[in-house]
C-alpha cells in the first residue's frame, strides 16, 4: 500500500495503544503501542501509514509536533526511588515519575495534580505535584479530580464577576424600540430547582388559530461581543449540570438576576410570536426584541397536575388557567404534526440524582409529563421558525445540525435487529427518519425496546453546531438552531446578536461570516466535553448509591457488550460490569455488529433480562461491580 503522510492528535488508550484522530476527521487509524514513540493521549503528531490489513489502516508515529496535556490528576504512589501518579484519564495511559523533592509532601493515596516537566525517551514522562486535592475516594477530592480532568473552571476571573455586577438594571431608555408585552400573560414553565429563566411563554386565540409567544432572555443586550464576559462565555461555550452543583456560562449577575425572567419582574427579552393554525403550521410570526413581565414562576409538576383537573392548583393559578389550556390543544396539534414528519423519538433512560438531606443519594429513572412535552414543543417550533427566517434571509448563522446515519453504522444496525427478528423495509444504503420511527413504534412496550433504542442512538451521527445548513436528521427538519436558552448556551446567544443586528439595519454578513466557524468549532467541541464530564460525575454519583446495596439482587437488562464482559443496567439507570471470568465458563466470542458473548451454549445480547446481585463498587475506574445469578 502506498504510505501516507498524516498529522493529527493522538486517542489514547488505557492498554497502552492510541488512535491517531487526523485533522481533517476523516477516518481513524491504530497505532500499536510499540509504534508511539513516546506520543501521548492529546498530543499532535506526524504520523505515516504502516498497512491496512484487517479491519483498520495503522500508523506510526513519526514526530511529536506539540504536547497535548501538560497538567494533569492522579493519585500518587510514594516509592524508594521517588514516586508514581497514575492518571485519573485512563486515555493517557503512563504513569508519570516524581522525582524526590518534587512531591510536595504528598502521601501515598493523595489525589494530586501534576504538572509534566519532561518526556526522557521510552520512559514515563516527569513531573512535579502543585497542588494535593485531597484523599483517593474522598468525595470532594473526586469531584474536583473529575472537573480538572475535564478543563472545567470553578470560577469567573475577577474582572469578570466586577465587570458584570456593575451591569444596570433594565431602565426605561433600554425599552425604546421594543415591543412590549408587559400586560400579556406571560409565564415561565422549569424544574422544581431552576434558577436561571430564560424562556417564558404566552399565548391567545386568533378566530381558529394560536398566537404563540415565545420570549427568550435578551442576554446579548448585556453580553457584547468581544468584551470580557463574552470571551469567557466563548470559552465556556455552555453551562454543565451536576447534582449538586452547575458550572454556569455566565456570572450569577446575569444567570440568576438581570437576564433570567423572574415572577414580577419586567426583563428585556427577544420574543418570537408565530400565529399557527389548527394543523400546526406557522403560518405568521414576528422577531423582536421586547419586554416581559412574567407573572408566574411555574413548574413542570404544577402544571402537570393542573391539566389533569387539581382543583386547589387551578383556583391558585386561576389567572394563567386558560392559557394552560390552550397550550395544551396546541401542544397535541404540534406533537401530532411531528410524528406525522416522522421526528425520531428515542426513549433512552436518563436518571434524575437526588442528594437528600440526611447525605444519602438516590436515583430515579427520569420522566416526561405534558408539561415537558408543551414547552419542548413550544422551544422546537421557535427554534424552526428562526432557522427558517435566517436560511431564507441568507444570513451568517449558526445552525444545529444532525446528520444521516453512515452506511457501516446503518448495516451493523439491521444486522443487530435481524438478530432481534426485526425485520424493515428500507434501502440498502440510504433510511430516513420516518424508518427509524417505524422500528421505535414495533419495540414500543417490549422488554429489548430501551435497548433498541439505545443502539438506534449509537448508530447515529452526533448532533452539532455549524455554520453550513445541512439540516436535522433526528427532527425530520431542512432547518434547525437553537435560540432559546442564551443563558446556558453560546450559540443561542450568537444567535440573538446576529438576529438583532440584522432587525437593527447592521451589515451581519462582514461581522459574522467568520466568526461563526469558530463558535460552531468551539460550541461543538465544549458541548462534547460538558457531556462527557456531566456523565462522569452521573457515574462517580451512581457508584457511591449502588455501594449501599452491596450483596443485594436486582432485575437488570443487559445494556452492553463487550470482549470482557458484560454490563448490565438496574431500571433506574445505574449500570454495572459483570466481568467475563464471572460467567458461566466456556471460550466466549465476542460479535461486535450482533452485540453479543457468545460461548456456543450461553449467549448474552443487548436487551436480555438477568438477574444480578451487587458485588462491590471498583473506586478507581468508578464503576459498579456485579455478579449473575444462577
Amino acid at each position: 500500500m502506498k504510505r501516507e503522510i498524516i498529522q493529527g492528535k493522538i486517542q489514547g488508550n488505557e492498554r497502552g495503544y492510541g488512535f491517531l484522530i487526523p485533522d481533517d476527521k476523516a477516518e481513524d487509524y491504530f497505532i500499536p503501542h510499540g509504534d508511539l514513540y513516546g506520543a501521548q493521549h492529546g498530543d499532535t503528531v506526524l504520523c505515516q501509514t504502516t498497512s491496512n490489513s484487517g479491519f483498520r489502516t495503522t500508523a506510526r508515529v513519526l514526530k511529536i509536533i506539540e504536547r497535548g496535556i501538560t497538567e494533569l490528576v492522579g493519585t500518587y504512589k510514594s516509592m524508594r526511588t521517588g514516586g508514581l501518579v497514575t492518571p485519573d484519564d485512563k486515555k493517557y495511559y503512563s504513569n508519570v515519575f516524581i522525582p524526590h523533592g518534587k512531591g510536595t509532601k504528598a502521601k501515598t493515596g493523595d489525589k494530586v495534580l501534576v504538572k509534566i516537566l519532561s518526556y526522557p525517551k521510552r520512559l514515563s514522562p516527569e513531573g512535579i505535584i502543585t497542588k494535593v486535592l485531597g484523599r483517593q475516594n474522598e468525595k470532594k477530592a473526586e469531584l474536583k479530580s473529575i472537573l480538572f480532568n475535564y478543563r472545567l473552571p470553578e470560577k469567573f476571573p475577577e474582572n469578570v464577576v466586577f465587570y458584570a455586577k456593575n451591569l444596570p438594571e433594565v431602565t426605561k431608555n433600554q425599552l425604546e424600540g421594543r415591543l412590549d408585552f408587559r400586560k400579556d400573560v406571560c409565564f415561565t414553565i422549569d424544574g422544581e430547582t431552576s434558577r436561571d429563566f430564560d424562556d417564558a411563554v404566552s399565548i391567545k386565540k386568533d378566530g381558529e388559530n394560536f398566537v404563540l409567544g415565545v420570549h427568550i432572555a435578551d442576554v446579548s443586550h448585556y453580553v457584547k461581543q468581544g468584551d470580557v464576559i463574552d470571551k469567557e462565555a466563548f470559552n465556556r461555550a455552555t453551562s454543565v449540570y451536576f447534582p449538586e452543583s452547575v458550572i454556569p456560562m455566565l456570572p450569577e449577575r446575569l444567570s440568576n438576576d438581570l437576564c433570567s425572567l423572574m415572577e414580577g419582574v419586567e426583563r428585556l427579552t427577544l420574543s418570537c410570536v408565530m400565529t399557527v393554525n389548527v394543523k400546526g403550521d406557522v403560518v405568521d410570526y414576528q422577531i423582536s426584541p421586547s419586554v416581559i413581565k412574567s407573572k408566574r414562576r411555574l413548574t413542570y409538576t404544577k402544571v402537570e397536575k393542573i391539566l389533569n383537573g387539581d382543583k386547589d392548583l387551578i383556583k391558585e393559578y386561576i389567572d394563567v388557567y386558560d392559557s394552560l389550556l390552550l397550550m395544551d390543544e396546541l401542544r397535541e396539534i404540534l406533537h401530532q404534526k411531528r410524528i406525522e414528519r416522522g421526528t425520531v423519538d428515542l426513549d433512552v433512560k436518563e436518571s434524575v440524582i437526588t442528594v437528600l438531606d440526611n447525605g444519602k443519594i438516590d436515583v430515579l429513572p427520569s420522566s416526561s409529563n405534558k408539561a415537558h412535552q408543551l414547552i419542548e414543543e413550544f422551544m422546537i417550533l421557535a427554534n424552526v421558525t428562526v432557522a427558517e427566517y435566517a436560511y431564507f434571509l441568507e444570513l451568517p448563522f449558526l445552525y444545529r445540525v444532525h446528520g444521516e446515519p453512515d452506511t457501516e453504522r446503518l448495516q451493523n444496525f439491521y444486522s443487530f435487529l435481524d438478530g432481534l427478528g426485526i425485520k424493515i423495509r428500507h434501502k440498502k444504503d440510504k433510511v430516513y427518519p420516518k424508518d427509524f420511527q417505524n422500528v421505535l413504534k414495533e419495540v414500543e412496550g417490549l422488554p429489548y425496546g430501551t435497548t433498541v433504542n439505545r443502539v438506534m442512538l449509537r448508530s447515529m451521527q452526533k448532533a452539532k453546531y455549524s455554520e453550513n445548513n445541512a439540516g436535522h436528521f433526528g427532527l425530520a427538519l431542512k432547518n434547525y438552531c437553537h435560540f432559546t436558552s442564551p443563558i446556558r448556551r453560546y450559540p443561542d446567544l450568537v444567535v440573538h446578536r446576529i438576529l438583532k443586528d440584522f432587525l437593527f439595519g447592521l451589515d451581519v454578513k462582514e461581522k459574522y461570516d467568520e466568526f461563526v466557524k469558530k463558535a460552531s468549532v468551539q460550541s461543538s467541541e465544549q458541548e462534547k466535553n460538558a457531556i462527557d464530564a456531566e456523565r462522569a460525575v452521573d457515574d462517580y454519583y451512581k457508584m457511591l448509591y449502588i455501594s449501599d446495596y452491596v450483596g443485594e439482587s436486582f432485575e437488570a437488562v443487559i445494556s452492553g457488550v463487550t470482549s470482557f464482559g458484560v454490563f448490565a443496567e438496574l431500571n433506574n439507570g445505574v449500570e454495572g460490569l459483570i466481568r467475563i471470568e464471572n460467567l458461566p465458563d466456556g471460550s466466549y466470542i465476542f460479535d461486535a455488529n450482533k452485540y453479543t458473548l457468545s460461548n456456543g451454549k450461553t449467549s448474552f445480547r443487548l436487551g436480555n433480562p438477568v438477574k444480578i446481585t451487587v458485588a462491590g463498587v471498583d473506586m478507581t475506574s468508578h464503576r459498579a461491580e456485579f455478579l449473575l445469578n444462577d
